[in-house]
C-alpha cells in the first residue's frame, strides 16, 4: 500500500474517532505538499469538514492530529487555520526503499475492479500517408493503453482505420485513368496519396469528374467486383505501408477494425433507430434530433444562430441513400457493446470532432448503452511561427518527414559528445533518441493544450526532454560498470543519512502514487513530469552524495537508489512508449 494510501486511511480513521460520520470522513484526502520545507504530505480536511461537527477548523485539526496513528512513519504538523501537513522520517522512507527494491511493480498496485477497455486511437485513413495531425493521437492512446495494462485494465486497442468513404470513389476514378505501377510499387502509399490529389484538384475544376467519381463510389458500395478489387489493394498497400511506420515507433494494435468492417451492420442501425423512434425522416434523409427537454446551450442537437436555437441533427442516412461515419460509428459503439463486451470505449480523437462525439454519445444513451464512453480529445502542434504545423506548400508534414528530420537531429545534437563509436549503434542511438525526443514532448504536455514543434529543443540532453531521462538512466547504470563482479542488491539495512538521499527516496515512492491518477482525465503529463522530477532528484543526489567511494551500509544504500532510479525511470518511460539505451 503506498504511503499516501496509509496515510489517507488512518487519516479517515481519527476522523471518525472525532465524531464525524463515515460518509464525510471518505472526504478527508491528502495530496503531495506543494512546499517541501512544511512536509511530505498535507490535507485541509479540517477546514472542509469543521462545519459538520460545528467546530473550527483548528480545533478540529488539534484533535486530528491527537488521533491520528503516524507514530511510524513520521509526524503531523497544523498550519495556518488548521492544514495538515504530514512529514514522513528517513527511517520509514528507509523501510519504503527496502519494500521497492524487491518489488517488481515498484510500488504501483493493481486497480480493485479492472475493466475491459477499447481505446480508439490513431485511425488514419487509407490511401493517405500518415501524417502530423495523427502523431498525438498515436502518441496518447498508446501511452494510456500501456499504463491501462500495468494497473490491470484488460485493454483493446483499435485502430478504427477510415478504409471505407467519399476519399475511394476519387482514388478508384484515378486509379483506372492514371495509375503508374512502378511508383505503386516503389511507394504505394505516396502514389495512392498522388492519385486521390489528382482526383480532388479535378473535382474542384470539373462537375463530371465530381459525379463520375460519386458514381465510382456508389458502384464500390453496390459490390462492382472491379472496384471492390482496387479496394482491396488499396487497403492491402495501405496497412503494409502504415505498419512500417507503427514498427518504427513501437505502436502496436489488437485490431484494425476499420469503417469497412461494420458495413453489414448499417441498415439494421437506422431501421432500429427509425423503429425505436429515435430518428425520422427529414428532406430525404434520417436524422436523429432533439428530444426537446434539454437546455439548448448543452443539447448536442442544437446550435444558436444569430441569436436563435436550430435544429442541429445527426445524419445517419443520407438522402441518396447513403450512410456515413456516424451511421458507422453508431454501429461500432454496438458492436464495441456487443462483441467485445466492453465495459468503457475511449476516443482518441482531435477536439475539432467534439460536437460529433457529443452526438454519438447522446444516441448511445438513447439507446441504452451500457459502456463508459470518453472522447479523450487533443489540442493541436504548433509551428514556431506560432500557427498550426505546416509544410511551405501549406500541406500538412508527413509523419515519417518528421520522423527522419527527429532522427538527423538527434544525430546532430550527438555529434561530439557520444561514446558509442560504430557507426551502427550510431545509427540505432541516433533513430531511438530521435523518435523518443516527439514523443516525450508530445506527453510531456496536457493533451488538450497546442505546443510548439521545436526539433532543437525536442533533442537536447538538457531540459525538459527524452534524451535527459535517457541520459539520467545511462548514468545510473555507469555506477554498477565500475564494480567488481555483479551487482547483488542488499535486503536490508538502508540507511538515508543525508537529505538528498531521503528526496530521493521521496520520490522514488511517488510512483506508485502518480501512476495511477494518469488514466483519472487522461493525463500522460503526469508521469511525464513525475519523470523529470525524479531525474533532478537523482542528479542532485550523485552530485553529492559519493556512492562507490562511500562504505558500509550507506555504500549499499547508495548503490540500491541507484539501481531502483534506473529502474522506476526505465518502467516509467515504458509506460509512455519510449525504451532506454544502455549507452549514449
Amino acid at each position: 500500500m503506498t504511503l499516501l494510501r496509509v496515510l489517507q486511511e488512518r487519516l479517515r480513521a481519527a476522523c471518525v474517532d472525532c465524531g464525524i460520520n463515515e460518509v464525510d470522513a471518505e472526504r478527508a484526502s491528502l495530496s503531495h505538499a506543494a512546499d517541501l520545507r512544511f512536509g511530505d504530505y498535507q490535507s485541509n480536511v479540517a477546514m472542509v469538514l469543521s462545519k459538520s461537527v460545528k467546530r473550527s477548523p483548528r480545533d478540529l485539526a488539534e484533535d486530528l492530529k491527537a488521533s491520528i496513528r503516524v507514530e511510524d512513519l513520521g509526524e503531523v504538523e497544523i498550519a495556518g487555520p488548521g492544514f495538515l501537513n504530514f512529514r514522513v522520517s528517513a527511517p520509514a522512507y528507509a523501510n519504503r526503499l527496502t519494500e521497492m527494491m524487491g518489488d517488481d511493480r515498484l510500488g504501483v498496485e493493481p486497480v480493485e475492479s479492472p475493466q475491459r477497455i477499447v481505446i480508439d486511437f490513431s485511425a488514419p485513413n487509407v490511401a493517405k500517408p500518415m501524417h502530423v495531425g495523427h502523431l498525438r493521437s498515436t502518441f496518447i492512446g498508446d501511452s494510456l493503453a500501456r499504463i491501462g495494462r500495468f494497473l490491470g485494465h484488460e485493454i483493446i486497442s483499435d485502430n478504427h482505420i477510415g478504409d471505407w468513404g467519399t476519399q475511394f470513389g476519387m482514388v478508384i476514378w484515378a486509379w483506372k485513368r492514371s495509375l503508374d505501377r512502378t511508383s505503386l510499387q516503389d511507394n504505394p502509399l505516396n502514389e495512392l496519396l498522388r492519385l486521390y490529389r489528382s482526383a480532388s484538384e479535378q473535382c474542384g475544376e470539373d462537375d463530371m469528374v465530381r459525379e463520375d467519381c460519386r458514381q465510382e463510389l456508389v458502384a464500390l458500395q453496390h459490390g462492382d467486383e472491379e472496384n471492390l478489387s482496387i479496394w482491396r489493394e488499396c487497403v492491402k498497400l495501405s496497412r503494409e505501408g502504415l505498419a512500417v511506420i507503427y514498427d518504427r515507433l513501437g505502436v502496436s494494435f489488437d485490431h484494425w477494425l476499420g469503417e469497412s468492417s461494420y458495413n453489414d451492420r448499417l441498415s439494421a442501425v437506422v431501421d432500429d433507430l427509425v423503429e425505436t423512434g429515435l430518428a425520422r425522416e427529414s428532406d430525404g434523409a434520417i436524422c436523429v434530433f432533439s428530444r426537446g427537454s434539454e437546455d439548448p446551450g448543452v443539447d448536442p442537437f442544437k446550435i444558436q444562430k444569430d441569436g436563435d436555437w436550430e435544429d442541429k441533427p445527426m445524419i445517419v442516412r443520407k438522402s441518396d441513400g447513403g450512410f456515413n461515419y456516424a451511421t458507422t460509428d453508431i454501429a461500432t459503439v454496438d458492436y464495441r457493446m456487443e462483441e467485445l463486451e466492453a465495459d468503457a470505449a475511449w476516443y482518441v480523437v482531435d477536439h475539432r470532432q467534439g460536437d460529433h462525439f457529443r452526438q454519438l454519445f447522446a444516441v448511445a444513451e438513447r439507446r441504452g448503452c451500457q459502456m463508459g464512453l470518453e472522447h479523450v480529445s487533443f489540442g493541436t502542434i504548433l509551428g514556431k511561427d506560432g500557427k498550426p504545423l505546416k509544410t511551405r506548400s501549406g500541406d500538412l508534414p508527413l509523419l515519417s518527414d518528421l520522423l527522419d528530420d527527429a532522427v538527423e537531429a538527434a544525430r546532430k545534437s550527438s555529434e561530439g559528445r557520444s561514446r558509442v563509436e560504430k557507426q551502427e549503434e550510431r545509427d540505432a542511438l541516433a533513430e531511438l533518441i530521435g523518435i523518443s525526443a516527439i514523443k516525450f514532448m508530445e506527453l510531456s504536455h496536457h493533451r488538450t493544450s497546442d505546443y510548439i514543434f521545436d526539433l532543437d529543443k525536442m533533442v537536447s540532453m538538457e531540459g525538459d526532454t527524452a534524451p535527459y531521462l535517457q541520459y539520467s538512466y545511462v548514468r545510473c547504470r555507469s555506477i554498477f560498470a565500475k564494480l567488481e563482479g555483479d551487482y547483488v542488491p542488499a535486503g536490508t539495512g538502508f540507511e538515508l543519512s543525508e537529505e538528498k538521499e531521503v528526496h530521493l527516496v521521496r520520490m522514488l515512492v511517488r510512483f506508485g502514487e502518480v501512476v495511477p491518477v494518469v488514466l483519472e482525465g487522461f493525463r500522460p503529463n503526469l508521469l511525464a513530469g513525475y519523470l523529470l522530477d525524479l531525474a533532478r532528484a537523482y542528479h542532485s543526489f550523485f552530485q553529492s552524495c559519493p556512492v562507490l567511494k562511500s562504505q558500509g551500509a550507506i555504500r549499499d544504500t547508495r548503490l540500491a537508489l541507484c539501481e531502483l532510479t534506473s529502474r522506476v525511470l526505465r518502467q516509467g518511460l515504458h509506460l509512455l512508449g519510449i525504451e532506454v539505451p544502455e549507452r549514449m
